[in-house]
């Protein structure tokens, strides 16, 4: 992506990492996926916030289908009805990480069984309009780090986030650590 001369900052295919500080409760230690981000805005899903239930759930004809025990995950607070089916898997001998985002169902269920591939289902996404990552980049609300140099599936919800802060910086796992209730420091 070009801006003024210059190639801008893309975010696909990395993580950001809600900075601690952030208070938010849509992003509160979040761990987002990115997919889009392009002049127009930017959309990922939030990887660390398990829901307590399966796809075979949510939906009777999901239940009779190879799909039925995938996770469904908290993908953000954007059309919190909407289902994202996203695969990765990681490729140790070609250093190499491969995302599929939006898969439809027919492909989900063709990858299900593959070894070391990982499929989970999002409810909702996160989402930003023009300019607003960027902005929010700005004031530091995010960190981001590199998505091939993580195992996403090591840990869940705010284990992940904290385990990855940690990994970038000292200062960060000091911050990262931190309780809620200072108190109990």
């Amino acid at each position: 992506m070009k801006e003024r001369g210059r190639t801008k900052q893309t975010y696909v295919g990395q993580l950001l990492l809600a900075n601690p500080s952030l208070r938010d409760p849509n992003f509160k230690r979040a761990v987002i996926l990115m997919s889009v981000h392009d002049a127009d805005g930017a959309m990922g899903v939030v990887i660390n916030r398990p829901l307590p239930r399966q796809l075979g759930e949510l939906n009777v004809e999901f239940a009779q289908t190879a799909l039925a025990g995938i996770p469904v995950y908290q993908g953000g607070p954007v059309e919190t009805e909407k289902l994202i089916l996203v695969s990765w898997q990681r490729d140790e001998a070609h250093m190499e990480f491969q995302l599929n985002f939006g898969l439809d169902v027919e492909q989900a269920i063709a990858l299900v069984g593959t070894p070391g591939l990982t499929i989970r289902a999002f409810l909702g996404y996160s989402g930003w309009g023009k300019g607003q990552l960027e902005s929010e980049m700005r004031q530091k609300t995010w960190i981001t780090a590199p998505l091939a140099d993580y195992n996403l599936g090591a840990d869940d919800g705010i284990g992940l986030w904290r385990m990855i802060l940690g990994s970038l910086d000292p200062e960060l796992k000091l911050l990262a650590d931190e309780p809620d209730d200072p108190t109990l420091n």
